[in-house]
């Protein structure tokens, strides 16, 4: 391994370290996930980034929809969960590893994108929510590079600089963007179900103004506000029309122990389209 690759953090923790495992793994979420019917273009994804215990199966609801097609770049967005030098961040690095292989960083993209936005760089950073979608993407796509952005505000409307930044830079390219979030974190299982419902009544309006809204509402703690808040103004800028859930739960239904007052993560994931 390279110096310049950014060693895995989540293997061994997150998910498998094992290759064979962790194919056997995402194998068995696809298996629960019927073939996709969708024919129009996907622009998007919004996918978790939790444990693959956990939110495994759920992403695999959003990366199944895209076996049969290829994109040159995979733009990746989310939250920063460790502090940061900037209002946005990059890895330094040329690629990720995972235990399926070495992700490269398409770094000619991200020089451009750094010449309309201010975007610091990080070498082996520790953040585990682009990492965590990595395996999935290796699993449906033969040949692709990825421009990961770690976001380091909280500001759902603060986001026109970036927005138009990756609008100019993706145009006429073939790309998927995606949005890495989780949704409502809370001691509350009925409350995370409820805000989480919210959520997921107004992305499918594809309305920016009422999802930004939602998100900046003190009750809202999805993690990855901005960043999906970044990638469907992107999507639609660029064509897409509407936004389709294909999975949600939320940890505890996924280890089925309801105990008042448990820990509870929603899960979501969608496709723009």
């Amino acid at each position: 391994m390279s110096e310049e690759v950014r060693p895995s953090i989540s293997a061994g923790s997150w998910y498998p370290n094992d290759p064979e495992k962790l194919k056997q793994m995402i194998h068995e979420f696809f298996g629960n996930v019927e073939s996709s019917s969708i024919r129009g273009r996907i622009f998007g994804l919004i996918s978790p980034h939790a444990g693959f215990i956990y939110s495994g199966q759920t992403a695999a609801y959003a990366y199944k929809q895209l076996y049969l097609r290829e994109f040159d770049v995979v733009v990746i967005l989310c939250p920063m969960h460790h502090p940061g030098p900037g209002k946005y961040v990059t890895s330094g690095d040329i690629a990720y590893e995972t235990p399926l292989g070495d992700v490269p960083v398409d770094r000619d993209l991200l020089r451009q994108l750094q010449k309309s936005v201010d975007i610091e760089e990080m070498f082996f950073d520790k953040e585990h929510a682009i990492e965590n979608q990595l395996p999935f993407l290796q699993s449906v796509l033969s040949h692709f590079k990825i421009l990961p952005i770690m976001v380091g505000h909280m500001d759902v409307h603060d986001v026109e600089d970036i927005v138009a930044g990756l609008t100019d830079l993706l145009n006429g390219r073939s790309a998927l963007l995606v949005a890495s979030t989780d949704l409502n974190h809370m001691y509350d299982y009925d409350a995370v179900k409820s805000n989480d419902e919210r959520v997921i009544n107004t992305l499918v309006s594809y309305d920016l103004t009422s999802i930004r809204q939602l998100f900046s509402q003190k009750e809202m703690t999805v993690c990855g506000q901005v960043p999906v808040s970044i990638v469907l103004d992107v999507a639609k800028r660029q064509g897409a029309l509407s936004v389709h859930i294909l999975n949600h739960t939320t940890s505890v239904d996924v280890i089925g122990s309801y105990i008042p007052g448990q820990y509870t993560v929603g899960y979501l994931s969608a496709l723009i389209y």
